[in-house]
């Protein structure tokens, strides 16, 4: 297996570097408290809005903590965040998806008609409503993004559902009398479920983005608990007179952020056969 990803990463470098970068900040947020030079709620009045130096690589923010330490404490939340806010997508919208494609007839008409309708909404509104709704908080703001985003999932899910039940295989399986509840485990979600896989990576990044601006709001994480997204929004206040107390957290959102979706389109390109037939060489003049 190993080989075989090793493989795949040299003919991909790009898709390869995105994944030991994702690797190394998830072992970043395991061990937080282990690398942190400091405590992220640590404060020093008398250094405070300090530029990097070696006893602050990063600087300190306004009430004078270790920007480097928040930085790598904020990580664990942020991650966490990113992957609430899918598994509650997932939770939710690829049922919904499996059981309107399959159905069909008015729950079909009934389930798209809603999906339409939260769709019509601006996402980063509809999640601001559903946090209001839910209280402020983090886990409460990922919850209510992982509502926003399930319908995307649950129209993924039907289109690619009603692809497959077509499928001769299906239909022999309802010929021997298997049941509703036997043909869409067994039959219909394993032969969906790769462009979901890849749709859930992409929607990592949406959700990172999401938290940052949920956060920045002041909707998502609270003081003192750090997150990019809180340390972005602190920053801003003093942006004209410390600017660089910026570049740290948003530069980790944006390689994050592009790390999940060059993962996400790398697996789009491995798990559809027309790309990997569209990437073989050509057999054209050979004898």
């Amino acid at each position: 297996m190993m080989r075989a990803l090793l493989s795949w990463m040299r003919g991909n470098p790009a898709a390869g570097l995105s994944l030991v970068f994702l690797t190394a900040l998830f072992t970043l947020a395991l061990m937080a408290p282990v690398i942190a030079p400091y405590s992220p709620t640590a404060q020093d009045a008398n250094n405070t809005l300090s530029d990097p130096s070696l006893a602050h690589l990063l600087g300190t923010d306004d009430l004078g903590r270790d920007e480097l330490s928040r930085l790598i404490h904020g990580a664990p939340a942020t991650l966490y965040a990113s992957v609430l806010a899918v598994t509650v997508a997932s939770i939710l919208g690829i049922p919904v998806g499996l059981l309107a494609g399959f159905l069909g007839g008015w729950v079909d008409d009934a389930i798209s008609r809603v999906i339409d309708t939260l769709l019509s909404f601006p996402a980063i509104v509809l999640a601001i409503g559903v946090t209001g709704a839910l209280g402020i908080g983090l886990t409460n703001g990922m919850i209510a993004v992982g509502i926003v985003f399930s319908p995307q999932l649950a129209r993924l899910v039907r289109a690619q559902t009603l692809v497959v039940k077509q499928e001769l295989y299906v239909d022999a399986a309802r010929c021997f009398g298997a049941s509703v509840w036997r043909i869409i485990p067994r039959h219909i979600m394993p032969n969906a479920i790769q462009p979901v896989i890849v749709q859930v990576t992409l929607l990592l990044a949406v959700a990172l983005l999401a938290e940052a601006s949920l956060s920045f709001l002041g909707l998502g994480v609270q003081p003192p608990q750090p997150s990019w997204g809180a340390m972005l929004a602190r920053a801003y206040n003093y942006m004209e007179i410390a600017p660089g107390q910026m570049y740290p957290p948003g530069i980790a959102i944006l390689l994050t952020a592009l790390a999940f979706n060059t993962l996400g389109e790398a697996l789009r390109e491995a798990l559809d056969p027309t790309s990997r037939r569209r990437n073989m060489p050509s057999m054209t003049g050979i004898k």
